[in-house]
Protein backbone atom coordinates (compact mmCIF):
# COMPACT_ATOMS: atom_id res chain seq x y z
CA UNK A 1 0.00 0.00 0.00
CA UNK A 2 1.28 3.55 -0.72
CA UNK A 3 0.14 7.17 -0.25
CA UNK A 4 1.28 10.54 -0.60
CA UNK A 5 3.69 12.72 1.63
CA UNK A 6 0.68 15.39 1.82
CA UNK A 7 2.42 16.85 4.82
CA UNK A 8 5.22 17.74 2.39
CA UNK A 9 2.84 19.61 0.20
CA UNK A 10 -0.33 20.55 2.33
CA UNK A 11 -0.13 23.59 4.10
CA UNK A 12 -3.50 23.73 5.96
CA UNK A 13 -6.19 20.81 6.87
CA UNK A 14 -9.15 23.52 7.88
CA UNK A 15 -11.05 24.46 4.63
CA UNK A 16 -12.59 27.66 3.86
CA UNK A 17 -15.90 26.97 5.76
CA UNK A 18 -17.27 30.34 2.98
CA UNK A 19 -16.35 27.61 0.13
CA UNK A 20 -18.28 24.39 1.89
CA UNK A 21 -21.46 23.00 1.18
CA UNK A 22 -23.49 19.92 1.88
CA UNK A 23 -22.75 16.97 -0.63
CA UNK A 24 -25.04 14.30 -0.82
CA UNK A 25 -24.48 10.85 -2.32
CA UNK A 26 -26.49 8.98 -4.58
CA UNK A 27 -24.62 5.45 -4.07
CA UNK A 28 -24.79 5.14 -7.93
CA UNK A 29 -28.73 5.34 -7.84
CA UNK A 30 -30.92 7.63 -10.27
CA UNK A 31 -34.09 10.01 -9.24
CA UNK A 32 -36.15 6.44 -9.42
CA UNK A 33 -33.39 5.16 -6.89
CA UNK A 34 -32.56 2.32 -9.58
CA UNK A 35 -28.47 1.70 -9.81
CA UNK A 36 -26.97 3.61 -12.98
CA UNK A 37 -23.94 3.39 -11.89
CA UNK A 38 -22.59 -0.10 -10.38
CA UNK A 39 -19.67 -0.49 -7.24
CA UNK A 40 -20.84 2.72 -5.55
CA UNK A 41 -21.69 3.16 -1.88
CA UNK A 42 -21.16 3.99 1.40
CA UNK A 43 -17.47 5.81 1.74
CA UNK A 44 -16.03 8.73 4.29
CA UNK A 45 -18.68 11.61 5.02
CA UNK A 46 -17.31 14.63 2.45
CA UNK A 47 -17.74 18.26 1.97
CA UNK A 48 -17.94 20.07 -1.29
CA UNK A 49 -15.48 22.70 -2.21
CA UNK A 50 -16.76 25.28 -4.50
CA UNK A 51 -14.26 25.87 -7.22
CA UNK A 52 -13.77 28.24 -9.08
CA UNK A 53 -13.44 26.95 -12.79
CA UNK A 54 -14.57 29.89 -14.56
CA UNK A 55 -11.71 32.52 -12.67
CA UNK A 56 -13.96 35.21 -13.89
CA UNK A 57 -11.86 37.99 -11.74
CA UNK A 58 -10.45 39.50 -14.83
CA UNK A 59 -7.55 41.69 -14.74
CA UNK A 60 -7.69 41.44 -11.25
CA UNK A 61 -4.12 39.91 -9.06
CA UNK A 62 -4.84 37.19 -6.66
CA UNK A 63 -2.07 35.25 -4.12
CA UNK A 64 -2.18 32.00 -3.58
CA UNK A 65 -3.01 31.64 0.72
CA UNK A 66 -2.87 28.12 1.21
CA UNK A 67 -2.61 24.41 -0.68
CA UNK A 68 -5.55 21.75 0.54
CA UNK A 69 -6.63 17.98 0.04
CA UNK A 70 -9.83 18.30 -2.11
CA UNK A 71 -12.13 14.52 -1.19
CA UNK A 72 -13.96 15.15 -4.20
CA UNK A 73 -10.79 15.27 -6.95
CA UNK A 74 -7.20 14.16 -7.61
CA UNK A 75 -5.36 17.09 -8.44
CA UNK A 76 -4.63 19.77 -5.04
CA UNK A 77 -6.52 22.67 -4.99
CA UNK A 78 -5.68 26.38 -3.76
CA UNK A 79 -6.67 29.05 -1.46
CA UNK A 80 -6.59 32.45 -3.94
CA UNK A 81 -7.41 35.76 -1.59
CA UNK A 82 -7.86 38.62 -4.35
CA UNK A 83 -6.61 42.14 -3.64
CA UNK A 84 -10.35 42.97 -3.01
CA UNK A 85 -10.37 40.93 -0.44
CA UNK A 86 -12.65 37.73 -2.15
CA UNK A 87 -11.34 34.65 -1.38
CA UNK A 88 -11.82 31.90 -3.86
CA UNK A 89 -10.68 27.96 -4.49
CA UNK A 90 -8.87 27.13 -7.77
CA UNK A 91 -7.32 23.82 -9.13
CA UNK A 92 -3.93 24.31 -8.24
CA UNK A 93 -1.62 23.95 -11.28
CA UNK A 94 2.18 22.16 -11.24
CA UNK A 95 4.76 24.40 -9.49
CA UNK A 96 3.16 27.24 -7.84
CA UNK A 97 3.36 27.66 -4.50
CA UNK A 98 2.59 29.84 -1.06
CA UNK A 99 2.64 33.44 -2.08
CA UNK A 100 2.64 33.13 -5.71
CA UNK A 101 0.71 35.48 -7.51
CA UNK A 102 -1.73 34.89 -10.90
CA UNK A 103 -4.48 36.51 -12.84
CA UNK A 104 -6.70 35.98 -15.25
CA UNK A 105 -6.86 38.47 -18.15
CA UNK A 106 -7.08 38.45 -21.88
CA UNK A 107 -3.44 39.02 -22.87
CA UNK A 108 -1.99 37.88 -19.23
CA UNK A 109 1.88 37.08 -19.26
CA UNK A 110 2.58 33.74 -20.14
CA UNK A 111 3.19 32.25 -16.72
CA UNK A 112 2.06 29.10 -14.87
CA UNK A 113 -1.53 29.57 -12.77
CA UNK A 114 -2.33 32.20 -14.86
CA UNK A 115 -5.50 32.25 -17.30
CA UNK A 116 -5.83 33.66 -20.69
CA UNK A 117 -8.00 33.38 -24.28
CA UNK A 118 -6.28 30.41 -26.46
CA UNK A 119 -5.97 32.66 -29.31
CA UNK A 120 -3.24 34.35 -26.88
CA UNK A 121 -1.28 31.26 -25.75
CA UNK A 122 2.33 30.69 -27.86
CA UNK A 123 2.35 27.44 -29.97
CA UNK A 124 3.78 24.20 -27.45
CA UNK A 125 2.44 25.89 -24.28
CA UNK A 126 0.67 23.47 -21.50
CA UNK A 127 -2.64 24.31 -20.52
CA UNK A 128 -5.18 23.15 -18.34
CA UNK A 129 -8.90 23.73 -17.20
CA UNK A 130 -9.97 24.78 -20.61
CA UNK A 131 -13.39 26.00 -21.45
CA UNK A 132 -15.14 24.68 -25.16
CA UNK A 133 -17.65 27.51 -24.87
CA UNK A 134 -16.44 31.20 -23.73
CA UNK A 135 -17.54 32.34 -20.23
CA UNK A 136 -19.00 28.55 -19.71
CA UNK A 137 -16.21 27.17 -17.29
CA UNK A 138 -13.71 25.01 -17.36
CA UNK A 139 -15.02 21.53 -18.82
CA UNK A 140 -11.35 19.24 -19.61
CA UNK A 141 -8.48 18.80 -18.55
CA UNK A 142 -8.86 18.81 -14.64
CA UNK A 143 -7.58 15.88 -13.30
CA UNK A 144 -3.80 15.14 -11.59
CA UNK A 145 -0.88 16.13 -13.41
CA UNK A 146 -3.08 16.27 -16.94
CA UNK A 147 -2.21 19.18 -19.35
CA UNK A 148 -3.38 19.71 -22.79
CA UNK A 149 -0.47 21.03 -25.42
CA UNK A 150 -1.19 24.53 -28.01
CA UNK A 151 -0.57 23.71 -31.41
CA UNK A 152 -1.74 26.10 -33.33
CA UNK A 153 -4.64 28.81 -34.85
CA UNK A 154 -7.12 27.98 -37.69
CA UNK A 155 -9.17 30.87 -38.04
CA UNK A 156 -11.43 31.30 -35.22
CA UNK A 157 -10.13 28.11 -33.54
CA UNK A 158 -7.54 27.00 -31.51
CA UNK A 159 -5.96 23.39 -32.15
CA UNK A 160 -5.40 21.34 -29.14
CA UNK A 161 -3.78 18.01 -28.44
CA UNK A 162 -5.53 16.22 -25.38
CA UNK A 163 -4.18 14.18 -23.12
CA UNK A 164 -6.40 11.70 -24.38
CA UNK A 165 -4.45 12.04 -27.81
CA UNK A 166 -6.82 13.37 -29.53
CA UNK A 167 -6.46 16.76 -31.67
CA UNK A 168 -9.59 18.83 -31.33
CA UNK A 169 -10.44 22.66 -32.35
CA UNK A 170 -12.15 24.59 -29.69
CA UNK A 171 -12.86 28.24 -29.86
CA UNK A 172 -10.17 30.49 -29.65
CA UNK A 173 -11.89 32.87 -27.81
CA UNK A 174 -12.23 30.29 -24.69
CA UNK A 175 -9.45 30.79 -21.55
CA UNK A 176 -7.38 28.26 -20.47
CA UNK A 177 -5.13 28.58 -17.50
CA UNK A 178 -1.08 27.80 -17.82
CA UNK A 179 0.62 24.85 -16.52
CA UNK A 180 -0.45 21.12 -15.76
CA UNK A 181 -2.39 20.24 -13.32
CA UNK A 182 -1.06 19.89 -9.29
CA UNK A 183 -0.14 16.21 -7.89
CA UNK A 184 1.39 13.92 -11.04
CA UNK A 185 2.32 11.61 -8.47
CA UNK A 186 -1.18 10.51 -7.95
CA UNK A 187 -1.02 7.70 -10.27
CA UNK A 188 1.53 5.95 -8.91
CA UNK A 189 -1.07 5.34 -5.81
CA UNK A 190 -1.51 1.51 -4.87
CA UNK A 191 -4.37 0.91 -2.26
CA UNK A 192 -3.31 -2.01 -1.26
CA UNK A 193 -6.19 -3.44 0.37
CA UNK A 194 -9.70 -3.87 0.03
CA UNK A 195 -10.84 -1.55 3.02
CA UNK A 196 -9.55 1.34 2.13
CA UNK A 197 -11.54 1.40 -0.94
CA UNK A 198 -14.64 0.73 0.81
CA UNK A 199 -13.06 4.85 2.38
CA UNK A 200 -13.26 6.12 -1.27
CA UNK A 201 -16.92 4.97 -1.80
CA UNK A 202 -16.12 2.15 -4.08
CA UNK A 203 -18.09 -1.28 -3.39
CA UNK A 204 -16.38 -4.53 -4.79
CA UNK A 205 -16.45 -5.97 -8.22
CA UNK A 206 -17.27 -9.32 -8.39
CA UNK A 207 -15.94 -10.90 -11.63
CA UNK A 208 -18.37 -12.58 -14.66
CA UNK A 209 -16.67 -15.65 -15.06
CA UNK A 210 -17.26 -16.40 -10.95
CA UNK A 211 -21.24 -15.61 -11.17
CA UNK A 212 -23.65 -18.22 -12.41
CA UNK A 213 -24.75 -18.61 -16.01
CA UNK A 214 -28.12 -16.43 -14.49
CA UNK A 215 -26.20 -13.64 -13.29
CA UNK A 216 -23.83 -13.02 -16.58
CA UNK A 217 -23.12 -14.55 -19.72
CA UNK A 218 -19.67 -15.85 -18.55
CA UNK A 219 -21.14 -18.14 -15.40
CA UNK A 220 -21.34 -21.61 -15.13
CA UNK A 221 -19.39 -24.39 -15.94
CA UNK A 222 -17.43 -26.76 -13.39
CA UNK A 223 -14.22 -24.71 -12.25
CA UNK A 224 -12.67 -22.12 -14.56
CA UNK A 225 -13.87 -22.32 -17.68
CA UNK A 226 -13.22 -19.95 -20.83
CA UNK A 227 -15.48 -17.07 -21.49
CA UNK A 228 -17.51 -19.39 -24.15
CA UNK A 229 -18.91 -16.17 -26.12
CA UNK A 230 -17.07 -14.62 -29.35
CA UNK A 231 -16.79 -11.20 -28.25
CA UNK A 232 -16.35 -9.66 -24.55
CA UNK A 233 -19.94 -8.76 -23.10
CA UNK A 234 -21.82 -6.84 -20.36
CA UNK A 235 -23.73 -8.82 -17.90
CA UNK A 236 -26.57 -7.74 -19.81
CA UNK A 237 -25.29 -9.31 -23.07
CA UNK A 238 -24.34 -6.17 -24.89
CA UNK A 239 -21.28 -6.11 -26.84
CA UNK A 240 -18.02 -4.50 -25.01
CA UNK A 241 -14.40 -4.45 -25.60
CA UNK A 242 -13.41 -1.86 -28.54
CA UNK A 243 -17.57 -1.13 -29.17
CA UNK A 244 -17.57 2.34 -30.16
CA UNK A 245 -20.14 4.09 -27.63
CA UNK A 246 -19.71 7.50 -29.50
CA UNK A 247 -22.98 9.01 -31.43
CA UNK A 248 -21.73 9.24 -34.91
CA UNK A 249 -24.13 12.41 -35.68
CA UNK A 250 -22.61 14.10 -32.20
CA UNK A 251 -22.74 18.04 -33.00
CA UNK A 252 -19.11 18.38 -31.92
CA UNK A 253 -17.65 15.58 -34.62
CA UNK A 254 -16.42 18.04 -36.96
CA UNK A 255 -14.19 19.65 -34.32
CA UNK A 256 -12.15 16.30 -33.96
CA UNK A 257 -9.23 16.37 -35.95
CA UNK A 258 -7.59 13.13 -34.98
CA UNK A 259 -9.72 10.63 -32.66
CA UNK A 260 -8.11 9.22 -29.49
CA UNK A 261 -6.55 5.42 -30.12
Amino acid sequence: MTSLEYKKVLTTDKPEKALLKPLKKSAGRNSKGRITIRHRGGGNKRMYRMIDFKQDKFDIKGRIKTIEYDPNRNAFIGLVVYKDGEKRYVLLPEGIGIGDEIIASEKAEIKTGNRLALKNIPVGTPVHNIELFPKEGGKIVKAAGLAATMMGLEGKYAILKIPSGEIRKVLADCFASIGAVSNPEFRMINIGKAGRKRWLGIRPTVRGTAMNPCDHPYGGGEGRQPRGTKKPKTAWGKITGGHKTRNKKKWSNTLIIKRRN
